[in-house]
């Protein structure tokens, strides 16, 4: 398989429904192509250097990329691509559920040899009937999906396989404890993301907003030029669905006030664990203006936030620790610790 062929399957696994936007698609492959594909080359200090192999055939059959250069974190491009593929699973596990009733392909689970992937806890079809909020999860869904398969393709043998998950519904699981940390239910009680479209879009209202800002906080310090654009995209895809969780929630709220009252609590939350900085948004409106994009108003960009940031808020714990919350035993890769806040 060629890298424009490859690329093309996929950046487009997204939009197979969409044709007027494969041209694009087929524009990046064709870049990846002279450029040395997304096989995560090293590049010796710049973008230029010659390329090594680029995965071929499924996800799980690519050769061993070279090391990439070190970024600004201190992180490879490659670190920083598998923690993304860790939030990624988090999210197409949950949304494959709620929407589909399954999870993942156990072919989009594995990681290199002598690695087993974690178990999922929970996860079944939300009762979602509101057919305009059915149609968003099975959209964000099938985009989720896309995202694991593209950036397994894109890292091939190195790609971590997926950690254990905690998408549950019980007293004591991660729902419901981030819930209870807002003040949204109380010690003992429940909250089940998969019960109604209000449920599932604060839970979904949970998720979307940090992806964004973890891939915005990203964006900056990749040292692969294609790398960079591939995380761009799938920023901007992040950023739609956000936008589309934050809107249903913005106007479901419109006559069930309490929807924006959680939206905030879950905001304020999410603010404690990360720390001093307040920078999240629920989506209550601003004077006369709605509030879908929250950004920073000295620039008009979101913002965004370091990947021990997104690891305090997907631990739940605003403490330096390396598991606990959605990743009970931690998530995969070489950035496990979350920030000291």
């Amino acid at each position: 398989m060629t890298d424009e062929t490859q690329m093309v399957a996929a950046l487009d696994a997204r939009a197979r429904r969409r044709e007027d936007r494969r041209d694009f698609f087929r524009a990046f492959g064709a870049v990846a192509a002279v450029g040395g594909g997304l096989a995560l080359t090293s590049c010796g200090g710049n973008d230029s250097s010659s390329p090594t192999p680029t995965p071929t055939g499924t996800s799980t059959a690519s050769p061993t990329p070279t090391p990439t250069p070190t970024n600004s974190s201190g992180f490879t491009d490659i670190d920083v691509l598998n923690f993304a593929l860790n939030l990624e699973y988090l999210e197409a596990q949950f949304y494959a559920f709620a929407a589909n009733g399954t999870g993942l392909a156990a072919t989009l689970l594995t990681g290199p040899s002598g690695t087993t992937p974690g178990a999922v806890t929970g996860g079944r079809k939300a009762n979602l009937t509101d057919p305009v909020v059915a149609n968003y999860a099975r959209e964000i869904a099938q985009d989720e999906v896309a995202h694991v398969e593209f950036l397994r393709n894109a890292l091939g043998n190195v790609a971590i396989a997926m950690p254990a998950l905690d998408i549950g519904a019980t007293a004591t699981g991660a729902f419901s404890n981030a819930a209870r940390a807002a003040g949204l239910i109380g010690a003992g009680a429940t909250f089940d993301p998969y019960e109604n479209d209000d449920n599932f879009l604060l839970a979904a209202f949970l998720f979307e907003d940090v992806g964004v800002t973890a891939y915005r906080g990203a964006l900056g310090g990749f040292a692969n030029a294609l790398i960079r654009q591939a995380a761009a995209g799938i920023l901007a895809a992040e950023s739609y669905h956000a936008a589309m969780i934050r809107s249903a929630l913005y106007t479901r709220g419109l006559s069930t006030p309490t929807l924006i009252d959680s939206s905030e609590a879950i905001s304020n939350a999410r603010d404690t664990l990360d720390g001093a900085t307040d920078i999240d948004q629920g989506v209550r409106p601003i004077g006369d203006q709605s509030n879908i994009m929250p950004f920073d108003p000295a620039t008009g960009l979101p913002y965004g936030r370091t990947t021990g940031q997104v690891l305090n808020i997907a631990y739940l714990n605003r403490n330096a620790v390396t598991s606990g919350g959605f990743f009970p035993s931690g998530v995969n890769g070489n950035i496990k610790t979350s920030a000291a806040n």
